[in-house]
């Protein structure tokens, strides 16, 4: 055993139980070929030291790797003066030299002095850590472990934070490999002799003990990750051992069962020596690795840093794959079905990997069995996980779970995993398409149903998997996004995916004898499911949503792309007229099935002389643009069409001749019926209206992909559209079409402005065209037809941007006639159309703003909902272009909504109300805005309290100086903006503020005067808490001193003296500033909507008092009935689900269904508070929580309309947001 002077737990630890010894009945060990002498070894127990004198000289371990090496100093290598390498560390780290290499030259130095090459490998440790200072052979010889760690604990530098194992770049990558090699090396180069010397690895092992319970970070995070390799290394020995004494027993019962003559006496009793031999190597193997895991592991896995615990559970795993018969059990698993628990996605990420190494392994099933059973429900809850990687290895370790017994999931377990192939992440649908193909989409017995197929005249025997497709497909009724299910089923269900045939074989034939008709329903979803595979092979990219753009093809894949490209346009120009025949009454059929000449290869038609089925195609089309008035159905045909009238295709004069055709037809009976329907005025009927219509849309949709300007559309729609403003009986589809298709006309007459080199005459005729047809536009904002302004006001903004002086820009300084400036009429008719068709009661959308504003106080979030993502990249944009001008825009927004509420209210405001609860809340989080860098947005947030403080005392009470002024209670709404102050600012806007005060309001602590108290309250606290310890954490269970906090480091550093943003530079920059915005006093505005009142689950999380001292998060003392795990501390965990926690039960009750254990008390906690993350992301929080939209935008755009938008390009900005409402809104 490990004598007293190296500290480390003895069996009777309360940290482990008898069940975590590592016991082998069968250890075995590779062939020993060269066998140290291991007879009369001493009794285990550090040896007696050997005197100075005694010894020989001897060189360093290292010194043999080149001419030029430093001097030893009291046992310690000294740098010599041309830099190269003279220790343990600084080889490993350049790692120039072969490992084995140098570990054979240690070795060396061993035999001739252990106690200086102990030395070496102690400092190899401590300097592997970071530490500066350095073991002398005084020390080693008279001091004890813990004296020595001390005393390296004194030496260490701190300050920066950063040790080798942490710090960045391919040096230091490379560093931690070799470092891990080399003690893998060193174990399996001395697993012959020297680690049964009993000093060697006792004094190693009590090393890496002691300093694992460091304080100090770097000496635990580095000595743990020798620790496990070192122990790693051993599992490795010890499996050796256990296959050696295997075979020596094999051995030894053979020559045994041999007859009396025959039996060799001296072979058995060699063998029996033998025998002893290894038995007492595995008991010293056995001993040292239940040191390592007794001392380091039982603490470490449960480490206040993420890293070191990852590190323990990534060599738990591998022990466990390495050496199933001795570690594969429920003691070692324990500590990772805990860990699953972890708060670090890091350590999460570990544990599912460890247990896919295991799982890959079918044999190992029976033994993971009891662990499967009680954790189950947690790793299938890990697919929700809200780190993707994590919820993309749950999800392969679930699949492995499936493979190697189906019965081990429920169809509840299986059902969470299948939703997953709808997620936006593609890995995690990825993986879940994995899933869902090996439960459902994999032919169990290919050749069976291939003859089965063929029998019943099919060509393909996959009918039965595209059915079961169709029927998930259906059944997912939270979802209906085909190309999302196809891309997350591509990578493993190709086969079937690519299977054409035998979809079109579903689609056209009659179903079979045995075989299950399909309803229309499921004709639909195959046919959508069918142009998604096409749209897949063809592309070879995944859909809208998942990933962040087209990727570089390989070769391989470019060439499986035309293959399948080429495979697809053979099929379907066959099929597809066939298809369109059948269906060509169904709109939705239709509109999908035109999609799929898009992704052909258009040369074959006339490479493969298949002209007769493109004759065929365009037949179909036309009787389905006569068939259909549908929007989609016509739209799909007019870009079918000019897909198919591409230039570079020899077929386009074929298929030009047809559309020519077609829209000449169309023209005709579009002219003749407007001329009907002009001359009936009043007294047109339904037949002439329905004529007028369907030709007209037809047509709209045909314009929006092809030029049609030369059957002059734009005439007839400009005379229907004045008809119905002089005569105010248009029908509104008509207007709308109308509007829509004279649109596209100007579009296409300023394409052939700019393509060719226009005259003159050519620019003032278009001028002419859009200016009327902006008039007209304009006058149908006034229309009592929503649909009609809505699409006047969309092409208004749509025409003020390509006509603004953006047009002129790139060389076209010859289109200026064309350019258009709104005039202030149009701007305040666009402006109004959204305050009163956008922020307005869903349920009552016929109501004013102001008349409905004030029962919507509470209604606000559907605000948000709809259009948060416009108010927040218009914060942006205006932050970008001017910090100063966007925090006076959110200060005088505030102080609006202040105005208005006083005049609501009088001067007398209830605090407590939820109307000023309303305002401060919607401070809180423009305050979130400003982000986390306080240098940048320094000066903003000093002119926002600038802007509050003289808001503020702007007026006196008319009652007397000893009463509140009217706008004091605004200070406690600018309360919100003081964390975002720097320490020094803070003073200085406190002296600024100390200039509206008297002495008397000093004095003063009447409840009408708490804003001004807590207001400075907020400027005269909190200065200290900007400075952080650097100081390292540490989380051991053993040690008894209070341990010293984590912290971060300083955010800032000192600025130079003279810099203008320093405490002097910032009162003057802002102090003195000339004000471009004046503060409004009682402005008359309509009321506003608030926010709603809503708990912050981040807020409330920071009143929850310190527990470190107490047993807060651990798990309550469980129920001891199956004897799965013994007694152990266990690992902090928390839910790190990504649904929300409404739908998962509590993580106590979860973990008490799935593990019954009786563990006790945790002394594992005082460092608990390192581990919780920073959760401070204004990004996220905005995200999460809603604010009243009404109150930004009607405050930005009223009020800074003139400052924010002078310029014609910010105005078409603010058009573009306008109009992005209007989009989303209807």
């Amino acid at each position: 055993m490990i004598t007293s002077e190296f500290p480390v737990l003895q069996d009777s630890s309360n940290e482990s139980g008898p069940g975590d010894t590592v016991s082998y009945s069968t250890l075995s060990v590779s062939e020993l070929d060269d066998v140290g002498d291991t007879k009369g070894k001493r009794k285990r127990g550090r040896p007696a030291r050997s005197t100075a004198a005694s010894k020989k000289p001897r060189k360093s371990p290292v010194e043999k790797l080149g001419p030029l090496r430093g001097k030893k100093t009291n046992g310690v290598a000294q740098q010599n003066g041309e830099g190269d390498p003279t220790t343990l560390f600084e080889v490993v780290r350049l790692g120039k030299s072969a490992m084995q290499s140098v570990v054979d030259d240690w070795i060396e130095s061993y035999k001739q002095d252990r106690d200086l090459a102990l030395l070496d490998l102690i400092n190899f440790f401590i300097q592997c850590s970071g530490c500066k200072g350095a073991v002398r052979i005084e020390m080693f010889r008279n001091m004890q472990n813990a004296e020595i760690i001390r005393k390296m604990t004194e030496e260490f530098d701190e300050d920066s934070g950063d040790y080798p194992l942490t710090m960045p770049g391919p040096q230091w990558k490379k560093f931690r490999y070799n470092f891990c090699e080399f003690i893998g090396v060193l174990i399996r180069q001395c697993q012959y002799s020297i680690i049964y010397d009993e000093y060697m690895m006792d004094t190693v092992i009590s090393l890496l003990t002691g300093l694992s319970d460091s304080q100090v970070r770097a000496f635990r995070h580095t000595s743990t990750l020798a620790a496990m390799k070192l122990m790693t290394a051993l599992v490795n020995v010890a499996l050796n051992l256990s296959i050696n004494q295997d075979n020596t027993q094999r051995q030894y019962d053979s020559e045994r069962n041999k007859m009396a003559g025959k039996r060799a006496n001296e072979k058995l009793e060699l063998l029996l020596e033998k025998r002893k031999e290894l038995q007492e190597n595995q008991d010293e193997i056995e001993n040292m690795m239940n040191s390592i895991f007794k001392g380091i592991f039982v603490h470490r896995y449960r480490d206040a840093i993420a890293e070191i615990r990852a590190i323990c559970i990534e060599e738990i795993g591998v022990w466990m794959k390495m050496y199933s018969d001795a570690f594969l059990n429920d003691s070692y698993l324990k500590y990772v079905g805990w860990t699953l628990h972890d708060r670090q996605g890091e350590v999460r990420l570990k544990c599912l990997k460890a247990l896919q190494n295991l799982y890959t392994n079918r044999e190992l099933f029976p033994k993971l069995e009891l662990f499967t059973n009680r954790f189950k429900d947690r790793i299938v809850s890990m697919t929700l996980d809200k780190e993707y990687d994590v919820a993309v290895e749950a999800i392969r370790l679930v699949t492995l779970i499936l493979q190697g017994s189906e019965d081990a999931l429920s169809n509840e377990d299986c059902e969470n995993v299948y939703h997953l192939v709808y997620s936006a992440h593609r890995p995690v649908a990825v993986a879940a398409g994995e899933f869902l193909h090996r439960k459902l989409f994999s032919r169990h017995d290919p050749q069976a149903e291939e003859a089965l197929a063929k029998r019943r005249g099919r060509n393909s025997p996959n009918g039965n998997l595209v059915r079961m497709l169709v029927l998930f497909f259906l059944e997912s009724e939270l979802h209906e996004h085909a190309a999302y299910l196809v891309d997350s089923l591509w990578d493993s269900s190709q086969d079937l995916l690519k299977d054409w045939e035998c979809m079109t074989e579903l689609l056209l034939e009659e179903a079979l004898q045995g075989e299950e008709v399909l309803g229309d329903r499921h004709e639909s979803a195959l046919i959508e499911l069918m142009v998604c595979t096409i749209r897949q092979a063809a592309e070879a990219h995944p859909p809208v949503g998942r990933g962040t753009g087209k990727r570089v093809l390989t070769a391989k894949e470019r060439k499986t792309q035309i293959d399948d490209k080429n495979k697809l346009t053979e099929h379907f120009i066959m099929a597809l007229p066939m298809l369109l025949s059948k269906y060509q009454t169904d709109s939705e059929k239709v509109s999908n099935l035109l999609q799929v000449p898009q992704f052909f290869d258009l040369d074959v038609y006339s490479a493969g002389r298949m002209e007769k089925h493109l004759d065929s195609l365009l037949k179909q089309m036309r009787f389905v643009v006569e068939k259909h008035t549908d929007t989609d159905v016509l739209e799909a045909c007019s870009r079918t069409y000019s897909i198919l009238c591409s230039e570079e295709y020899t077929i386009m004069n074929r298929v030009d001749i047809a559309r020519s055709q077609l829209i000449d037809e169309l023209s005709d009976r579009f002219g003749h019926s407007v001329e009907d329907l002009l001359q009936e005025g009043d007294e047109a009927d339904d037949d002439d209206i329905y004529n007028v219509l369907s030709s007209l849309k037809r047509l709209t949709a045909f314009h929006n992909a092809h030029d049609l300007t030369k059957w002059d559309l734009f005439g007839s729609c400009y005379r229907l559209l004045k008809m119905g403003i002089e005569q105010g009986s248009m029908p509104e589809q008509i207007a709308v079409q109308a509007l829509q298709c004279s649109h596209y006309s100007i579009l296409w007459q300023l394409v052939k402005v700019t393509e060719g080199s226009p005259s003159k005459d050519d620019l003032i005729a278009l001028r002419r065209v859009v200016k009327s047809f902006l008039a007209v536009c304009q006058q149908c904002l006034s229309n009592v037809n929503t649909p009609v302004k809505e699409q006047a006001f969309m092409l208004l903004c749509d025409l003020l941007m390509i006509f603004s002086h953006q047009l002129t820009t790139g060389g076209r300084e010859g289109l200026q006639p064309l350019v258009f400036n709104p005039d202030g009429a149009l701007q305040n008719e666009l402006l109004n159309f959204i305050l009163d068709h956008v922020f307005i009661d869903q349920d009552d959308e016929n109501q004013s703003m102001g008349g409905s504003t004030k029962n919507n106080l509470n209604n606000s979030p559907i605000y948000y909902n709809d259009y948060g993502d416009i108010i927040k990249e218009t914060l942006s944009k205006t932050r970008q272009t001017d910090k100063i001008l966007c925090a006076k825009t959110l200060i005088l927004s505030l102080q609006k909504l202040f105005n208005e509420l006083v005049q609501d209210q009088g001067p007398n405001l209830d605090r407590t109300s939820s109307h000023v609860s309303g305002i401060k809340e919607l401070a809180r989080r423009f305050a979130l805005t400003f982000g986390l860098d306080q240098i940048k947005t320094r000066e903003a947030v000093a002119t926002l309290h600038k802007d509050g403080i003289e808001f503020a005392f702007k007026y006196q009470n008319p009652k007397g100086p000893d009463f509140p002024p009217p706008n004091l209670a605004f200070l406690e709404v600018l309360c919100e903006f003081s964390s975002k102050l720097l320490r020094q600012d803070k003073k200085t806007v406190h002296s600024y503020l100390e200039k509206f005060m008297t002495e008397q309001m000093m004095e003063r602590r009447e409840d009408v005067w708490l804003p001004l108290i807590a207001y400075r309250n907020s400027l005269l606290t909190g200065g200290d808490d900007d400075r952080m310890s650097v100081t390292s954490a540490n989380s051991s269970s053993k040690a008894s001193s209070v341990r010293s906090k984590k912290g971060r480091p300083p955010l800032h550093k000192k600025r130079p003296e003279g810099d203008p943003r320093t405490e002097e530079g910032m009162e003057g920059s802002w102090m003195m500033r000339n004000d471009t915005l004046q503060t409004p006093g009682a402005l008359q505005t309509p009321q506003l909507t608030s926010t709603v009142l809503r708990e912050n689950p981040r807020q409330a999380a920071d009143h929850v008092p310190d527990q470190d001292s107490s047993e807060a998060g651990s798990e309550p003392d469980y129920i001891h009935k199956r004897g799965l795990m013994e007694d152990d501390a266990e690992p902090i965990f928390e839910d790190v689900m990504m649904s929300s926690r409404g739908q998962l039960e509590d993580m106590n009750e979860e973990f008490e269904d799935t593990m019954v254990i009786d563990l006790p008390p945790s002394r594992n906690r005082r460092e608990r508070a390192e581990l919780r993350p920073d959760f401070f992301d204004s990004a996220a929080i905005i995200e999460d929580e809603s604010v009243s939209c009404y109150m930004f935008w009607s405050c930005i755009y009223r009020n800074h309309f003139n400052c924010m938008l002078s310029a014609s390009s910010e105005f078409y900005l603010f058009i573009f947001f306008c109009q992005g409402f209007g989009m989303q809104m209807f």
